[in-house]
Protein backbone atom coordinates (compact mmCIF):
# COMPACT_ATOMS: atom_id res chain seq x y z
CA UNK A 1 0.00 0.00 0.00
CA UNK A 2 1.39 3.38 -1.00
CA UNK A 3 2.31 5.84 1.76
CA UNK A 4 1.95 8.77 -0.63
CA UNK A 5 -0.83 11.18 0.24
CA UNK A 6 -3.39 11.61 -2.52
CA UNK A 7 -4.28 15.27 -3.11
CA UNK A 8 -7.22 16.15 -5.35
CA UNK A 9 -7.07 19.73 -6.68
CA UNK A 10 -10.40 20.95 -8.04
CA UNK A 11 -10.31 23.66 -10.72
CA UNK A 12 -13.16 25.18 -12.71
CA UNK A 13 -12.35 28.68 -13.91
CA UNK A 14 -9.43 30.50 -15.46
CA UNK A 15 -8.57 32.45 -12.26
CA UNK A 16 -8.60 29.22 -10.26
CA UNK A 17 -6.30 27.58 -12.80
CA UNK A 18 -3.85 30.48 -12.71
CA UNK A 19 -3.69 30.33 -8.92
CA UNK A 20 -3.68 26.54 -8.54
CA UNK A 21 -1.49 25.33 -11.41
CA UNK A 22 1.74 26.45 -9.67
CA UNK A 23 0.57 24.58 -6.57
CA UNK A 24 -0.15 21.45 -8.62
CA UNK A 25 3.39 21.69 -10.03
CA UNK A 26 4.72 21.93 -6.46
CA UNK A 27 2.75 18.81 -5.47
CA UNK A 28 4.10 16.99 -8.54
CA UNK A 29 7.66 17.83 -7.54
CA UNK A 30 7.27 16.14 -4.14
CA UNK A 31 7.51 12.37 -3.95
CA UNK A 32 5.34 12.28 -0.80
CA UNK A 33 2.26 13.38 -2.75
CA UNK A 34 0.14 11.76 -5.45
CA UNK A 35 -1.36 14.74 -7.25
CA UNK A 36 -4.68 14.52 -9.11
CA UNK A 37 -6.51 17.34 -10.89
CA UNK A 38 -10.25 17.52 -11.47
CA UNK A 39 -11.52 20.12 -13.93
CA UNK A 40 -15.19 20.96 -13.65
CA UNK A 41 -15.00 22.86 -16.94
CA UNK A 42 -16.93 25.84 -15.53
CA UNK A 43 -14.81 27.89 -17.95
CA UNK A 44 -13.93 25.73 -20.96
CA UNK A 45 -11.62 27.41 -23.48
CA UNK A 46 -10.02 29.79 -20.99
CA UNK A 47 -9.28 26.93 -18.61
CA UNK A 48 -7.60 24.88 -21.32
CA UNK A 49 -5.34 27.82 -22.17
CA UNK A 50 -3.99 28.03 -18.63
CA UNK A 51 -3.50 24.27 -18.35
CA UNK A 52 -1.49 24.41 -21.56
CA UNK A 53 0.69 27.26 -20.26
CA UNK A 54 1.66 25.28 -17.17
CA UNK A 55 1.75 21.91 -19.02
CA UNK A 56 -0.89 20.39 -16.75
CA UNK A 57 -3.69 18.02 -17.74
CA UNK A 58 -6.81 17.04 -15.84
CA UNK A 59 -7.25 13.51 -14.54
CA UNK A 60 -11.02 14.07 -14.42
CA UNK A 61 -13.01 16.49 -16.60
CA UNK A 62 -16.67 17.07 -15.72
CA UNK A 63 -17.25 19.29 -18.79
CA UNK A 64 -19.93 21.37 -17.08
CA UNK A 65 -20.14 24.32 -19.46
CA UNK A 66 -23.56 24.63 -21.10
CA UNK A 67 -25.35 27.57 -22.78
CA UNK A 68 -27.46 29.85 -20.58
CA UNK A 69 -27.12 27.74 -17.46
CA UNK A 70 -28.11 29.25 -14.13
CA UNK A 71 -26.00 29.21 -10.99
CA UNK A 72 -28.28 26.52 -9.58
CA UNK A 73 -27.76 24.36 -12.66
CA UNK A 74 -23.97 24.68 -12.41
CA UNK A 75 -24.11 23.85 -8.71
CA UNK A 76 -26.27 20.76 -9.26
CA UNK A 77 -24.17 19.37 -12.10
CA UNK A 78 -20.89 20.04 -10.30
CA UNK A 79 -22.13 18.38 -7.12
CA UNK A 80 -23.23 15.25 -8.96
CA UNK A 81 -20.03 15.01 -11.01
CA UNK A 82 -17.71 15.63 -8.08
CA UNK A 83 -19.51 13.05 -5.98
CA UNK A 84 -18.42 10.37 -8.47
CA UNK A 85 -14.83 11.65 -8.49
CA UNK A 86 -14.55 11.56 -4.70
CA UNK A 87 -16.09 8.09 -4.57
CA UNK A 88 -13.60 6.82 -7.15
CA UNK A 89 -10.42 8.50 -5.90
CA UNK A 90 -10.99 8.70 -2.12
CA UNK A 91 -8.37 11.45 -1.71
CA UNK A 92 -6.57 12.24 1.55
CA UNK A 93 -7.09 15.97 0.95
CA UNK A 94 -8.98 18.09 -1.53
CA UNK A 95 -7.84 21.58 -2.50
CA UNK A 96 -10.23 24.33 -3.58
CA UNK A 97 -9.42 27.94 -4.34
CA UNK A 98 -11.22 31.19 -3.76
CA UNK A 99 -14.91 31.79 -4.21
CA UNK A 100 -16.32 30.19 -7.35
CA UNK A 101 -19.21 27.75 -7.69
CA UNK A 102 -16.55 25.10 -8.34
CA UNK A 103 -14.83 25.93 -5.03
CA UNK A 104 -18.11 25.83 -3.12
CA UNK A 105 -19.27 22.53 -4.60
CA UNK A 106 -15.80 21.02 -4.22
CA UNK A 107 -15.78 21.83 -0.52
CA UNK A 108 -19.39 20.67 -0.10
CA UNK A 109 -18.82 17.28 -1.73
CA UNK A 110 -15.51 16.91 0.10
CA UNK A 111 -17.43 17.50 3.35
CA UNK A 112 -20.02 14.91 2.36
CA UNK A 113 -17.20 12.40 1.88
CA UNK A 114 -15.48 13.46 5.14
CA UNK A 115 -12.37 14.40 3.17
CA UNK A 116 -10.15 17.12 4.71
CA UNK A 117 -10.46 20.36 2.75
CA UNK A 118 -7.70 22.88 2.08
CA UNK A 119 -8.89 26.36 1.06
CA UNK A 120 -6.40 28.43 -0.91
CA UNK A 121 -7.00 32.21 -0.74
CA UNK A 122 -9.05 31.88 2.44
CA UNK A 123 -10.46 34.70 4.52
CA UNK A 124 -11.40 37.29 1.90
CA UNK A 125 -14.51 39.23 2.90
CA UNK A 126 -16.47 42.31 1.88
CA UNK A 127 -19.19 41.89 4.50
CA UNK A 128 -21.90 42.25 1.84
CA UNK A 129 -23.33 38.90 0.79
CA UNK A 130 -24.45 40.29 -2.57
CA UNK A 131 -21.15 41.99 -3.48
CA UNK A 132 -19.49 40.27 -5.17
CA UNK A 133 -22.32 37.93 -6.08
CA UNK A 134 -22.35 34.97 -5.69
CA UNK A 135 -18.69 34.88 -4.67
CA UNK A 136 -19.00 36.42 -1.20
CA UNK A 137 -21.30 33.68 0.08
CA UNK A 138 -19.34 30.97 -1.74
CA UNK A 139 -16.15 31.82 0.13
CA UNK A 140 -17.92 32.21 3.47
CA UNK A 141 -19.49 28.77 3.07
CA UNK A 142 -16.19 27.19 1.99
CA UNK A 143 -14.65 28.76 5.09
CA UNK A 144 -17.12 26.93 7.33
CA UNK A 145 -16.26 23.57 5.76
CA UNK A 146 -12.47 23.88 5.30
CA UNK A 147 -9.96 22.17 7.59
CA UNK A 148 -6.87 24.09 6.44
CA UNK A 149 -7.17 27.79 5.64
CA UNK A 150 -4.37 29.29 3.52
CA UNK A 151 -4.85 33.02 3.98
CA UNK A 152 -2.99 35.32 1.58
CA UNK A 153 -2.55 38.13 4.12
CA UNK A 154 -2.74 38.87 7.84
CA UNK A 155 -5.94 40.81 7.16
CA UNK A 156 -7.54 37.69 5.69
CA UNK A 157 -6.23 35.64 8.60
CA UNK A 158 -7.86 38.05 11.06
CA UNK A 159 -11.19 37.83 9.24
CA UNK A 160 -11.18 34.07 9.79
CA UNK A 161 -10.20 34.40 13.45
CA UNK A 162 -13.00 36.92 13.94
CA UNK A 163 -15.41 34.27 12.66
CA UNK A 164 -14.22 31.77 15.25
CA UNK A 165 -12.02 29.60 13.02
CA UNK A 166 -9.47 27.56 14.99
CA UNK A 167 -6.19 29.55 14.91
CA UNK A 168 -4.25 26.29 14.57
CA UNK A 169 -5.82 25.77 11.14
CA UNK A 170 -5.13 29.24 9.67
CA UNK A 171 -1.84 29.98 7.90
CA UNK A 172 -0.63 33.17 6.21
CA UNK A 173 1.08 32.08 2.99
CA UNK A 174 0.81 34.95 0.51
CA UNK A 175 -1.27 34.43 -2.60
CA UNK A 176 -0.36 31.78 -5.16
CA UNK A 177 -1.32 34.21 -7.94
CA UNK A 178 1.96 36.00 -7.29
CA UNK A 179 3.85 32.73 -7.81
CA UNK A 180 2.07 32.29 -11.16
CA UNK A 181 2.54 35.89 -12.17
CA UNK A 182 6.28 36.13 -11.52
CA UNK A 183 6.92 32.79 -13.22
CA UNK A 184 4.97 33.96 -16.27
CA UNK A 185 6.42 37.47 -16.33
CA UNK A 186 9.94 36.10 -16.59
CA UNK A 187 8.87 33.90 -19.53
CA UNK A 188 7.15 36.65 -21.50
CA UNK A 189 9.95 39.16 -21.00
CA UNK A 190 12.39 36.71 -22.56
CA UNK A 191 9.99 35.54 -25.26
CA UNK A 192 6.96 37.78 -25.93
CA UNK A 193 3.98 35.65 -27.02
CA UNK A 194 3.23 35.70 -30.74
CA UNK A 195 -0.27 37.11 -30.25
CA UNK A 196 1.11 40.30 -28.70
CA UNK A 197 2.62 41.57 -31.97
CA UNK A 198 -0.65 43.10 -33.23
CA UNK A 199 -1.28 44.77 -29.88
CA UNK A 200 2.20 46.24 -29.92
CA UNK A 201 1.48 47.77 -33.33
CA UNK A 202 -1.69 49.38 -31.96
CA UNK A 203 -0.11 50.98 -28.91
CA UNK A 204 3.46 51.50 -30.16
CA UNK A 205 5.44 53.22 -27.39
CA UNK A 206 2.55 55.35 -26.10
CA UNK A 207 1.09 55.27 -22.60
CA UNK A 208 -1.63 52.66 -22.27
CA UNK A 209 -4.57 51.98 -19.95
CA UNK A 210 -5.44 48.29 -19.57
CA UNK A 211 -9.12 47.70 -18.82
CA UNK A 212 -10.91 44.60 -17.58
CA UNK A 213 -14.53 44.48 -16.48
CA UNK A 214 -16.91 41.59 -16.04
CA UNK A 215 -18.51 41.60 -12.57
CA UNK A 216 -22.10 40.42 -12.44
CA UNK A 217 -23.18 43.04 -9.89
CA UNK A 218 -22.22 45.84 -12.33
CA UNK A 219 -24.36 44.59 -15.23
CA UNK A 220 -26.71 47.26 -16.55
CA UNK A 221 -26.29 50.84 -15.37
CA UNK A 222 -22.95 50.21 -13.68
CA UNK A 223 -21.37 48.91 -16.88
CA UNK A 224 -22.80 51.74 -18.92
CA UNK A 225 -21.34 54.27 -16.46
CA UNK A 226 -17.94 52.59 -16.61
CA UNK A 227 -17.90 52.64 -20.40
CA UNK A 228 -19.05 56.25 -20.66
CA UNK A 229 -16.29 57.30 -18.26
CA UNK A 230 -13.63 55.44 -20.25
CA UNK A 231 -14.77 57.04 -23.50
CA UNK A 232 -14.69 60.49 -21.93
CA UNK A 233 -11.13 60.05 -20.67
CA UNK A 234 -10.05 58.65 -24.03
CA UNK A 235 -11.49 61.71 -25.79
CA UNK A 236 -9.57 63.98 -23.43
CA UNK A 237 -6.21 62.20 -23.81
CA UNK A 238 -5.27 61.86 -27.49
CA UNK A 239 -1.80 60.59 -26.59
CA UNK A 240 -3.03 57.56 -24.59
CA UNK A 241 -4.15 54.17 -25.92
CA UNK A 242 -6.82 52.05 -24.19
CA UNK A 243 -6.86 48.24 -24.50
CA UNK A 244 -9.85 46.22 -23.29
CA UNK A 245 -9.90 42.40 -23.64
CA UNK A 246 -13.69 42.02 -23.55
CA UNK A 247 -15.26 39.17 -21.58
CA UNK A 248 -17.50 36.90 -23.66
CA UNK A 249 -20.60 37.38 -21.47
CA UNK A 250 -23.32 39.16 -23.54
CA UNK A 251 -24.03 41.43 -20.56
CA UNK A 252 -20.49 42.73 -21.00
CA UNK A 253 -20.22 42.58 -24.78
CA UNK A 254 -23.37 44.63 -25.47
CA UNK A 255 -22.60 47.84 -23.53
CA UNK A 256 -18.87 47.70 -24.23
CA UNK A 257 -19.31 47.44 -27.98
CA UNK A 258 -22.17 49.95 -28.08
CA UNK A 259 -20.37 52.65 -26.08
CA UNK A 260 -16.66 52.00 -26.68
CA UNK A 261 -16.75 50.62 -30.22
CA UNK A 262 -15.48 52.65 -33.17
CA UNK A 263 -13.13 54.79 -31.12
CA UNK A 264 -9.69 55.16 -32.74
CA UNK A 265 -7.74 54.65 -29.50
CA UNK A 266 -9.97 52.24 -27.60
CA UNK A 267 -9.00 48.77 -28.76
CA UNK A 268 -11.60 46.12 -27.97
CA UNK A 269 -9.90 42.75 -28.32
CA UNK A 270 -10.83 39.14 -27.66
CA UNK A 271 -10.02 37.65 -24.25
CA UNK A 272 -6.35 36.77 -23.99
CA UNK A 273 -4.70 33.66 -22.69
CA UNK A 274 -2.63 34.10 -19.56
CA UNK A 275 0.81 34.74 -21.01
CA UNK A 276 -0.16 37.55 -23.41
CA UNK A 277 -2.32 39.08 -20.71
CA UNK A 278 0.63 39.22 -18.32
CA UNK A 279 2.70 40.78 -21.11
CA UNK A 280 -0.04 43.39 -21.64
CA UNK A 281 -0.35 44.13 -17.92
CA UNK A 282 3.42 44.53 -17.67
CA UNK A 283 3.24 47.03 -20.55
CA UNK A 284 0.39 49.11 -19.05
CA UNK A 285 0.70 52.56 -17.53
CA UNK A 286 -2.46 52.24 -15.42
CA UNK A 287 -4.81 49.30 -14.84
CA UNK A 288 -8.58 49.92 -14.61
CA UNK A 289 -10.39 46.81 -13.42
CA UNK A 290 -13.16 45.19 -11.41
CA UNK A 291 -11.24 41.91 -11.16
CA UNK A 292 -10.20 40.51 -7.81
CA UNK A 293 -7.02 38.79 -8.93
CA UNK A 294 -5.74 41.75 -10.93
CA UNK A 295 -5.87 43.85 -7.77
CA UNK A 296 -3.12 41.54 -6.52
CA UNK A 297 -1.24 40.99 -9.76
CA UNK A 298 -0.85 44.54 -11.03
CA UNK A 299 0.95 45.86 -7.91
CA UNK A 300 3.46 43.04 -8.27
CA UNK A 301 4.32 44.50 -11.66
CA UNK A 302 4.45 48.05 -10.30
CA UNK A 303 1.18 49.13 -11.91
CA UNK A 304 -1.25 51.55 -10.22
CA UNK A 305 -4.75 50.08 -10.03
CA UNK A 306 -8.16 51.77 -10.07
CA UNK A 307 -10.84 49.34 -8.89
CA UNK A 308 -14.28 49.80 -10.46
CA UNK A 309 -16.18 48.37 -7.51
CA UNK A 310 -17.96 49.83 -4.50
CA UNK A 311 -16.12 47.52 -2.09
CA UNK A 312 -13.37 44.93 -2.21
CA UNK A 313 -12.45 41.75 -0.39
CA UNK A 314 -8.83 42.76 -0.99
CA UNK A 315 -8.51 45.94 1.12
CA UNK A 316 -4.77 45.46 1.67
CA UNK A 317 -3.86 47.06 -1.65
CA UNK A 318 -6.11 50.05 -1.00
CA UNK A 319 -4.74 50.46 2.52
CA UNK A 320 -1.14 50.18 1.31
CA UNK A 321 -1.69 52.64 -1.53
CA UNK A 322 -1.29 50.28 -4.51
CA UNK A 323 -4.94 50.65 -5.47
CA UNK A 324 -7.92 53.01 -5.22
CA UNK A 325 -11.61 52.20 -5.16
CA UNK A 326 -13.49 54.25 -7.75
CA UNK A 327 -16.78 52.34 -7.95
CA UNK A 328 -18.94 52.68 -11.05
CA UNK A 329 -19.50 56.43 -10.82
CA UNK A 330 -18.67 58.21 -14.08
CA UNK A 331 -17.39 61.25 -12.23
CA UNK A 332 -15.13 59.26 -9.89
CA UNK A 333 -13.63 57.12 -12.65
CA UNK A 334 -12.99 60.16 -14.85
CA UNK A 335 -11.44 62.13 -12.01
CA UNK A 336 -9.13 59.43 -10.67
CA UNK A 337 -8.03 58.09 -14.06
CA UNK A 338 -7.34 61.62 -15.32
CA UNK A 339 -5.28 62.39 -12.23
CA UNK A 340 -3.14 59.28 -12.67
CA UNK A 341 -2.58 59.89 -16.38
CA UNK A 342 -1.53 63.48 -15.75
CA UNK A 343 0.63 62.87 -12.65
CA UNK A 344 3.60 60.53 -13.26
CA UNK A 345 4.90 61.22 -9.74
CA UNK A 346 1.67 59.88 -8.21
CA UNK A 347 1.90 56.80 -10.44
CA UNK A 348 5.44 56.21 -9.21
CA UNK A 349 4.34 56.48 -5.58
CA UNK A 350 1.57 53.91 -6.09
CA UNK A 351 3.87 51.65 -8.12
CA UNK A 352 6.60 51.55 -5.49
CA UNK A 353 4.47 50.57 -2.50
CA UNK A 354 5.48 47.15 -1.17
CA UNK A 355 3.10 44.50 -2.48
CA UNK A 356 1.05 43.12 0.44
CA UNK A 357 0.04 39.93 -1.37
CA UNK A 358 3.17 37.83 -1.18
CA UNK A 359 6.69 37.14 -2.38
CA UNK A 360 6.13 34.36 -4.90
CA UNK A 361 6.72 31.46 -2.47
CA UNK A 362 3.14 30.73 -1.45
CA UNK A 363 2.99 27.30 -3.12
CA UNK A 364 6.08 26.06 -1.33
CA UNK A 365 4.67 27.29 2.00
CA UNK A 366 1.30 25.60 1.40
CA UNK A 367 2.92 22.29 0.41
CA UNK A 368 5.14 22.42 3.51
CA UNK A 369 2.10 22.97 5.73
CA UNK A 370 0.17 20.11 4.13
CA UNK A 371 3.21 17.87 4.50
CA UNK A 372 3.14 18.44 8.24
CA UNK A 373 -0.63 18.31 8.73
CA UNK A 374 -1.89 15.43 6.57
CA UNK A 375 -0.99 12.11 8.15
Amino acid sequence: MSSRKKILTIIGTRPEAIKLCPLVLEFQRRAEFESLVCSTGQHREMLAQVFSTFDISADHDLDLMAPNQTLAMVTARATTGLDQVFATEQPDLCIVQGDTTTAFTGALVGHYHKTPIGHVEAGLRTGNKFSPFPEEMNRRLVGRMADLHFAPTEHAQQSLLNEGVDPQTVFVTGNTVIDALLWTRDRVIKNPPNDTAEIQKLIDDREMVLITGHRRESFGTGFENMCQAIRTVADQHPDVEFVYPVHLNPNVQQPVNAILGNHPRIHLIAPLSYEPFVWLMNRATVVLTDSGGIQEEAPSLGKPVLVMRENTERPEGVEAGNAKLVGTSQEKIISELTTLLQDPALRDIMANVANPYGDGNACQKIADIISGKIK
